[in-house]
């Protein structure tokens, strides 16, 4: 019946937890009645930019949470933002402003990776840091990014410990010690850029497209617009039990669909266009053909609907009737309503207007789920407030019918198609770089050695378990290569190559220093199992001859460009060398131009990748190299050596 079917997985999450500092010892209940006073404040103040946010699932959210173990009281908050990544940054956004507008709470942030913070800003940590000693390290302090370091060497200084600082230490050391403990610019730079043009960046999040969808769905997203989300994922992560529901709609009927604007992020939207679909012929959801120029609109609508009968099935008939209010008889609603006012939040409108209740079922909403939500108490599910929200709303088809005529026009949907010019651009702009600039003349004349020794520069870095060691931009540090000693201590694993000697020159130049009597006792000395590692050593370099000769008649061997034929041995060399050379009629093998061969199969890869990334260009340019487009678009050839 479909394809495509999306299976749920593990959601990624994010917690954060605010302190207060200096955290002095306090009663507890009179700490918890603080911290709860703070939750109302900060829930209150951020409500404007919260409340008309549409989450992916769930929203910020801030409770008191009581002290275990060294970890003190504090708030504490988490959110599952599943495909939504832009979910955790408007988070991290909001915890930062947070602790600026107050400079007494200190905040840490973690997801399912742990410091995902000093994941994006890897590049510019300090070698110490890793994931072993990064606990209890990174903080949000008037909002500035924070890092408590480590001491070079313990005692070093007497307020840092040896070891991960516990939380009172931390919260210690950065009251004491604000100045000190401030990230580097470099890492404060990273993590701004992924939150820089917040909030107002959550707008160029969103997309408007139009659907055609039961009157139902359309006054529930009048007064509650974020429930489109609970209806897109409903859809997005069914399951065959889940469409059985959808077979015989009970709640949606579709001949109450009407069309309308709905507002999505562009992640809902994009989960709702991507998936393929075809509903069940029991439904009563007729689809018209692709052609029809409402085709798009029919489709969102049909699926959407799907979304929202799913949440609604799973709802039990007789959900207690203590959850159908949105409590507004609450003591605290008066002051949070009054400080919305305050803080400009209904935005002049006139009070009683459509608009003007519109953000005022929002804010309803909203201080349900966030500030008024009750210890131990169960939150309303998405199908319960959509069926609560039936019950109680009035609406009129007929009057909905008559706003299909002045609905806004639709968000243009081509960034679903990237083309790879704006892909690059975008993945730029993610790293922090520049646009890249267009190729001059002289640029054109490009010198490939550099190719080469990057290439050397990073064969020569240490490579551990958690990786390889990329060397950095040229501007940064010079990259250093010692060809001789990297050429030597291939020699010892491998042998000389035969045109440079053969084992018998190797030995001699061995002991060439064992002219003296004392020598030659040192070298009657030599154990037995010296000398076994010796004629192990000098078999392998046999085996290895005798693997080039062979192999260089083959097509493999032909394969690689050598250098310049050598001339033949002289009649002069010893019996050992005749024999390792008989194979190759008296001259020796042609040496391979490794230089030559790298830069011309790296140059082959790169051509291949037809502009897209590949894993040439991403070597390259991790390497600080960056290849100019290819633009004569001809077949690559194997450069010719001067």
């Amino acid at each position: 019946m479909e394809e495509n079917m999306k299976l749920a997985t593990v959601e990624d999450t994010v917690e954060y937890h605010l302190f207060l500092i200096p955290d002095e010892p306090r009663d507890p209940e009179k700490h918890k009645e603080i911290l709860q006073k703070y939750i109302e404040r900060i829930m209150t103040q951020f409500a404007p930019m919260l409340v008309p946010y549409i989450w992916q699932n769930q929203p910020f959210n801030l409770k008191y949470k009581p002290g275990k173990g060294d970890v003190p009281a504090h708030m504490f908050g988490m959110t599952k933002f599943g495909d939504n990544i832009e979910d955790e940054w408007f988070i991290v956004y909001v915890v930062k402003q947070i602790t600026k507008e107050f400079p007494e709470i200190v905040a840490r942030i973690e997801d399912n990776d742990g410091e995902f913070l000093l994941i994006e800003a890897a590049d510019f940590l300090p070698k110490w840091l890793d994931p072993d000693n990064s606990a209890n390290r990174v903080f949000f302090h008037r909002g500035e990014l924070c890092i408590i370091p480590a001491p070079r060497k313990p005692g070093a200084v007497s307020w840092l410990p040896t070891t991960p600082p516990t939380i009172p230490q931390a919260l210690n050391i950065i009251s004491t010690h604000p100045e000190e403990i401030l990230a580097s610019e470099s890492i404060r730079a990273a993590v701004n850029r992924r939150i820089r043009g917040y909030p107002e960046k959550t707008q160029a999040s969103l997309h408007r497209a139009r659907c055609f969808l039961p009157a139902g769905i359309v006054a529930v997203l009048k007064q509650h617009p974020r429930l489109v989300a609970a209806g897109v994922q409903a859809f997005y992560l069914r399951d065959p039990t889940d469409l059985r529901a959808c077979r015989v709609f009970k709640t949606f009927l579709p001949e109450t669909r009407i069309m309308t604007s709905v507002t999505f992020t562009k992640c809902l939207y994009a989960q709702l266009v991507q998936q393929r679909f075809v509903p069940d012929r029991r439904s009563g959801y007729k689809m018209p053909p692709p052609s029809h120029p409402q085709y798009r609109a029919h489709e969102l609508g049909m699926k959407l609907a799907h979304g929202f009968e799913i949440l609604c099935s799973k709802c039990s008939p007789h959900f207690s009737d203590s959850r159908k209010s949105f409590m507004t008889t609450s003591p605290l609603w008066a002051g949070f309503l009054e400080s919305l006012k305050k803080n400009d939040y209904f935005k002049g409108l006139i009070e009683g207007s459509a608009q003007y209740q519109a953000r005022l079922e929002m804010a309803k909403s909203y201080f349900q789920l966030s500030v008024n939500q009750p210890e131990g108490s169960l939150a309303m599910s998405p199908g319960e407030e959509i069926l609560t929200l039936l019950q109680t709303v009035p609406f009129d088809i007929e009057e909905l019918k008559k706003e299909e005529a002045s609905l806004p026009p639709e968000d243009d949907d081509q960034w679903l198609d990237l083309s790879p010019d704006q892909l690059d651009q975008l993945l730029q702009e993610a790293a922090g770089k520049t646009e890249a600039e267009p190729i001059s003349k002289e640029e054109q004349n490009y010198d490939l050695s550099q190719v080469s020794e990057s290439m050397k520069a990073f064969i020569s870095k240490v490579s551990t378990h958690k990786g390889a060691e990329l060397p950095r931009e040229p501007s940064e540090a010079p990259i250093t290569f010692d060809a001789d000693s990297f050429l030597n201590y291939f020699d010892k694993i491998l042998g000389p190559s035969p045109h440079e000697s053969d084992s018998d020159d190797l030995d001699e130049e061995d002991f060439e220093c064992l002219d003296s009597d004392d020598d030659l006792d040192l070298k009657t000395q030599e154990t037995g199992e010296e000398a076994s590692v010796r004629g192990t050593l000098n078999n392998l370099k046999s085996y290895m001859a005798q693997m080039d000769q062979e192999l260089a008649q083959t097509s493999i061997g032909k394969s690689f460009t050598t250098q310049k034929q050598m001339e033949p041995l002289s009649q002069t060399t010893n019996n050992n060398s005749d024999e390792e050379d008989s194979g190759a009629g008296g001259s020796v093998m042609t040496p391979v131009d490794i230089d030559l061969n790298l830069v011309s199969n790296i140059l082959e890869s790169y051509s291949s990748q037809a502009g897209l990334a590949g894993p040439a260009s991403n070597l390259l340019q991790s390497m600080g190299v960056q290849l100019p487009d290819n633009t004569d678009h001809r077949p690559t050839s194997k450069p010719t050596q001067d």
